[in-house]
This record gives structure tokens, sequence and C-alpha cells, in this order.
């Protein structure tokens, strides 16, 4: 009797015993646990052991090296063997085949202690094998789907990439695989959603469920915190509005509907559409919505100038020119570095696209006046791909005359008198520090102020006018003109234009 007794508390021992070790390796399945590394530390410390966890090849793949005969390693991950026991140079070995995810070749889980193998020890290892496969496996499945996630994302930017530089053809080829149809259209409009760079990957899944994947998604190079959505659909922009008017901190800016072709320049009126969805109640603005100085001047007399401006460009071949003026485009509206991660080129790349624009143009980016008027002349070559009634292109239209019109006159007075309530000099400071180029010290020079100071009142305009400044982009480059218009600025002199045009400077 007694020792049947023993019998039975030695048995119920072992399987509290069992159940004890098992659990634990139980948990390490949980979602919060999914760690090879972390199972083979504990293997390690519950089996007294050095474990490791390798590859054919000897790449560790977890816990620390131990010294193994390449043979039998070999012949474990080949299938030859399935497991190997073995005393050697007073260590006692354990090694076990670990299958993982085709292609990936089978590792070798090898575990050795001092202390003989007793049933609990080679019970755990096998177990533990067990476990490190399934985990593996997870592990091989989960990076496969962010690989292909990855890939898919590459090809999005690398369609629109294509896009920004007017190689439509090209874009329409790579999407075509993926996307069928996605890209049969001749226009398209641009949105950009601003969330918080920690929610951007959810905020680009909620753009692609919200335009029902029927809308070129992708996760903007440049700026952390933006999803660049390219819509061929009209209701895309409905289902944006809708989608951020449910997430709090959530803005959205699009374009007007342009050409394939004009895509640089639709993200760049979503990115300033944008700046004012920010002091939007509705969080969401289109560049339609607001006026712009270009499309309050002579349709005819805007074309024949931005002729004349940007004419030293059609001399070249039309894939340098498109290369070059979406990096204008671009260039204009963001520093060198944002510009290069949006074309995917480098910015040395960018800085020697810019300064050869500059040198065609014969002008100077330095000058914000001369930085607004080419920014003009580029918006104007979007919006009048064909010469409307009335041009002749002649070229002799002047910017002062552009600038002379009543409605453009009338917009300009009612922008900058916005600041005129305020009782600091914001308006004199804003245009300071524009005829300073934007630099706050030499602006607080001529002002007597602290440069701090300078950037506080620029900083306090931006909501009164509802436009950014501190960023240059299409926002400051409005308020550049509108001081143009007022005369409160001088004009700029573009040499780019040809002998003898009246706004070419006159030399001796």
């Amino acid at each position: 009797m007694a020792g049947r007794e023993d019998g039975r508390r030695q048995r119920a021992s072992g399987a509290a015993e069992h159940a004890g070790w098992a659990e634990e390796l139980l948990e390490h399945l949980r979602p919060a646990g999914r760690d090879p590394n972390r199972v083979v530390a504990w293997l390690a410390g519950t089996a007294h052991a050095a474990v490791s966890l390798q590859d054919g090849t000897g790449r560790l793949l977890a816990g620390a090296r131990v010294r193994l005969d390449e043979g039998l390693v070999a012949g474990i991950t080949s299938g030859r063997i399935a497991s190997a026991a073995l005393e050697d140079r007073g260590r006692h070995l354990r090694l076990v085949r670990v299958d993982r995810p085709h292609p990936a070749p089978a590792a070798v889980l090898a575990v050795a202690r001092e202390e003989p193998f007793d049933r609990r020890v080679f019970d755990i290892v096998t177990h533990t094998a067990q476990v490190l496969e399934l985990l593996l496996a997870g592990h091989e499945s989960t990076a496969a789907g962010l690989r292909l996630r990855r890939a898919t994302s590459d090809l999005r930017l690398a369609i629109l990439q294509l896009l920004m530089v007017e190689d439509t053809v090209s874009a329409r080829r790579v999407a075509a695989g993926l996307w069928p149809g996605l890209l049969d259209t001749d226009t398209a409009c641009v949105y950009v959603v601003e969330g918080s760079p920690a929610e951007r990957d959810r905020l680009a899944e909620e753009c692609l469920s919200a335009t029902g994947e029927g809308a070129l998604v992708v996760r903007c190079p440049a700026r952390d915190a933006h999803v660049i959505v390219l819509a061929p659909r009209d209701t895309a922009g409905r289902e944006l509005r809708s989608l951020v008017g449910s997430r709090p901190g959530v803005f959205v800016g699009g374009s007007t509907r342009q050409g394939l072709a004009r895509t640089a320049a639709a993200y760049g009126q979503a990115v300033s559409a944008l700046a004012v969805a920010r002091f939007r109640p509705g969080k969401a603005a289109l560049y339609a919505e607001r006026p712009h100085p270009e499309r309050l001047m002579d349709p005819a007399a805007l074309h024949d100038w931005t002729a004349a401006v940007l004419g030293p460009l059609d001399t070249l071949a039309h894939h340098t020119r498109a290369e070059l003026l979406a990096t204008a485009r671009l260039g204009l509206e963001f520093t060198a570095v944002d510009t290069a991660k949006v074309l995917g080129v480098s910015r040395n790349t960018v800085r020697a696209r810019m300064d050869r624009v500059e040198s065609l143009l014969r002008t100077d980016f330095a000058d914000l006046t001369v930085r607004a008027a080419v920014h003009l002349a580029l918006n104007a070559q979007v919006g009048l791909a064909e010469p409307p009634s009335g041009a002749d292109g002649r070229g002799d239209a002047r910017l002062t005359d552009l600038l002379a019109g009543p409605a453009l006159r009338t917009w300009a007075v009612d922008l900058l008198g916005r600041l005129d309530p305020d009782g600091r000099p914001l308006r004199r400071t804003l245009r300071t520090w524009i005829a300073a180029g934007g630099n706050a010290e030499r602006a607080a020079q001529k002002l007597g102020m602290h440069a701090q100071t300078v950037r506080e009142h620029v900083r306090s305009a931006e909501p009164v006018l509802e436009r950014q400044l501190l960023a240059s982009g299409s926002d400051l480059y409005e308020v550049v003109l509108a001081h143009l218009v007022t005369g409160d600025l001088d004009q700029p002199l573009l040499r780019g234009t040809k002998p003898g045009h009246p706004d070419a400077p006159v030399h001796g």
C-alpha cells in the first residue's frame, strides 16, 4: 500500500512539474510574447544550458553561439537526420531540427549542458523546438506580408514620381500590372491628407478603404505626416472629406482637376489648399475654393507673358524640359531635400536642376519677388495649356500690366488689409521681411527689432491671411504678389525674357 501511494505522489509531482514548464512555454505563443529570442532565453534558463538557434550556414538566429560539428549540422538541416544527442569533451549536446517556411532553410536548435539530459529536459527541448517552428512560421508569414506591402507601396511611389516628371506612358505601364484601369484617364485630382506621423500608416489604409482602392495612395516620401492621393474619380474628394471629418487632427487639401502630365502642379495646389484647411472648421479645402491671383488676370496677356518668361526652356528636349519644370515647380514650393524625396532623386540633382533653370531664365531665386513671378508663370502654364482667345504670342505683355487689373487690386487690398486691425505693425514687418528674402535677421536690422519678434509677427500674420508664410510655397508667393500689386514692393527683374521685352532690364 505504501509503495502504491508513493508512486501516485511521484506521478502527481511529475505531472504538476510538466504542467508548470509547459504553461510557461505556451505563454510565449501569446501575441505579446512571440519572440524566438525570448523562447531560446527561457529554454537556456529552464534547462541550465547554453542554447543557440542557427541555420545551415552558421548564421545565428537566436541565443548564444554554441560550438558544433559542421557535418552534423549539415545532416540535420538537410533532413538526413532529424535530431542528435552526444557527449563532446564533457558537454552533453542535444541537436533538434527546426523547420522553417519554404524557401528558408531549416535551422538547428542546439542545447549544451554539463549534466546529462534527463527525461524532463529532453521533453522541454523537444516541445521548445515545436514552439520555435510555429513562431518562425508566423514571423516569416508576417515578414512576407510586410515585404509585399512595402513593394506595393514602393510601386505606388514610383508611379507618382513618373507622373511628376510627365512620363505618363511609363506610369500607366507600371500601374497596369497591379491596378488595371487605374490610370485609364486623362485627368485626375491630387489630395494631400495630413495627420500625425505615428498614425500615418493607418491613415493611408483608411484612405485606400475610403476610395475603394480606386485611387493611387502614396505615403509622402518628404513629409512624415502626409498621405498623397491621386484620384481619377470625382467622388474621391467627398470620400476623403468624410474621412477627415470623423478624425480629430486630420486635414485634407485638394487640387483642381488636372491632366496627368500636370501632377506636379496639382500636388503643389493640394499642399496650398491643405494650408487653408488647417484654419477651417471643416478641416478640408480645395484649391479652387479660394481666389488665386492668376485667375484674376487677363488670360491672353498672362499667356503671352508666361510664354516669354519660360521661353528659354522651350529649346530643350521634351524629357529634359519636363524634368526641369517639375523640379522648378516643387523646388519653389519645398526645400531641396523634400523635393528630392518626392521626385526620387538626390538633393544635389535638385540643386543642379534649379541652378540650370536659374541660368536659363537668367534670374536669381534668392529674390522672393523673382520666385513669386516665376511661380506665377509656372502656375499659369498649367492653367492655360491652350492659348486663350486674344493671345497673339508676341510676348510683349508686362508684369506690371498683369498686376494692374481692378479685380486683382481689390483682392490684394482686401488680403493685406486684414493685417491692419492688429495693434502691432504686422504689415510693415511682413513687407520688410519679404524684401529681405525671408531672412528674419536682415529684416530685424532694418526694422530695429529682435529677429524673434520678426518671426512672431510673420507667424501671427499666418492665421489672419489664412496662408503659411514661414514655409516657402504658394501661400507666401501669393502674399508677395499682393505686395507687388499694391506697390509695396519693387517689381522683379526677369532677365530671362527675350531682349526688347518690356520686363527685360535696360543695359548700358
